[in-house]
Parts: structure tokens; sequence; C-alpha cells
């Protein structure tokens, strides 16, 4: 699961963001671009106000062994244009493993509307060590064709403004999407962690609609964590749209 968290006011980051955001006269016709899978966003960077979603991710290495798996139901609400927060849930296996919250901010929309940008807070507290921790990542998504499309994420994770192991680690999610046909787009997911703990995750997948507002989403990759071997990545991730 990402980590993050609940410590650095939010206030404060929320006018960081408005102070490097474009200036009013911006183009609010945002290009659609799919979500990343396993680094989600909280709404697509164009979401109206009032529009919500309910989402749950599950990740694991080996689907013989479920209560292995990571998994994390969330709740996304736009409560206004190009801006919303996030709740999330996140266990392990049976075991509520933290609480988290989530903001994003978009900035506007460029290159005649096939271009947008924003800013991304998450924060996690951790139950078992009571733990706080947050990152901050800047996105930027550009659509390339009717077919083509991606979005870029860029930050840092366990932000402190004292140098300690593991802390103001990069992270880096590049997610380059196709859309084969209405409702259904495939896609490759990169998701990188530096410090001490190195992550990487390549995550193959495909994103196809049921029904009106339910989509299912579905990875099969693989991931290596420093002093690990390669092991299979599998994840699922069923969306309904309120």
């Amino acid at each position: 699961m990402r980590r993050a968290a609940l410590a650095m006011p939010f206030a404060t980051i929320l006018l960081a963001a408005t102070v490097v955001a474009t200036d009013a006269g911006a183009q609010t016709a945002y290009p659609a671009i799919p979500e990343p899978m396993i680094f989600d966003m909280m709404r697509p960077l164009g979401a109206k106000r009032g529009e919500m979603e309910v989402n749950t991710l599950a990740t694991t290495s080996s689907p013989f062994r479920p209560r292995e798996a990571e998994w994390a139901p969330e709740l996304e609400y736009a409560f206004a244009d190009g801006k919303a927060i996030e709740f999330e849930l996140p266990f392990d296996g049976a075991r509520l493993a933290a609480l988290k919250l989530g903001l994003q901010m978009a900035f506007g929309a460029s290159a005649d509307g096939r271009g947008a940008h924003g800013v991304q807070y998450l924060g996690i507290y951790d139950r078992e060590t009571g733990r706080y921790s947050n990152s901050l990542l800047y996105m930027a998504g550009h659509r390339f064709s009717p077919r083509w499309s991606m979005m870029n994420m860029a930050g840092l994770d366990d932000i402190s403004l004292r140098r300690r192991r593991g802390r103001n680690a990069l992270l880096l999610n590049h997610a380059t999407f196709y859309d084969v046909q209405p409702g259904t787009v495939a896609g490759v997911e990169v998701n990188v962690t530096g410090g001490h703990d190195r992550f990487v995750r390549l995550a193959p997948q495909l994103h196809q609609r049921l029904a009106d507002k339910v989509n299912v989403q579905l990875a099969a990759g693989a991931e290596k964590e420093r002093h690990h071997r390669v092991r299979p990545a599998l994840g699922i991730r069923l969306v309904r749209e309120l």
C-alpha cells in the first residue's frame, strides 16, 4: 500500500498548491485520462463538484494465500470543481492496518485541453506503531490521441525536515493507457519508491466497464523489494461511481 499520512496541515498544502498553480486564465476543459490502478487518484483531475466514488483495491503476490492479501476500501468525493478528498481503510488480511486520508487539487488544463496537472497529498496513521507520515506528489497527464494517454506522478514519501533513514524518499508512478474500444482500456503502470526500502512494481492492467457506473480493473505483473527476490504482483479493483 502507499505510505503517507495526516501530519502535514491540509490548509498549508492547499495554499502552496494554489501559489504554484496556473493563472486564472488556464483552460477548464480537462482531457479524459484513465486513473492508474495501483497508485490511483482521488477522482480524475477534471472532476466536477459532487462526484463520488467507492472502490476497493486488493493486491497479493499469491492468489492461493488470501489471508496475505492487502486490500483497501475507499470513498472518494469531489467537494469542489477540481478538488477532491479520499478516505481509505488499508487492511493486511483481516487486520485493519491504518487510517488514511488524501487531498487532491487540479491546477488546470493546457495544450488545447490535451494536458492537465495538479497535486496530491496522502496521509496514513499506522495503527500498529502509532506513527504518522505524509507524502506529496505532483501529477501531470496528457492525451496524445483518441486512443493513447498517460499519467505521471512524482513526489516525496514520508516527508520530514529532519534527515533520518528512509525519510523523504522519492516516489514515482507512470502509467500509459490505450483505449481499445469504448469501455475497455489497456495499460501498464510502473511504481517506484526510493529510499532505504527500495521498491519497484510493474503492473500491466486492463480496465473494463461492466455497467454504466461500474468498472473492474485487473493487473498481473511483478514487483521487487530491496533484498528480496522478484515476485508476482496481482491486483483487482472494483469501482462504483455514485
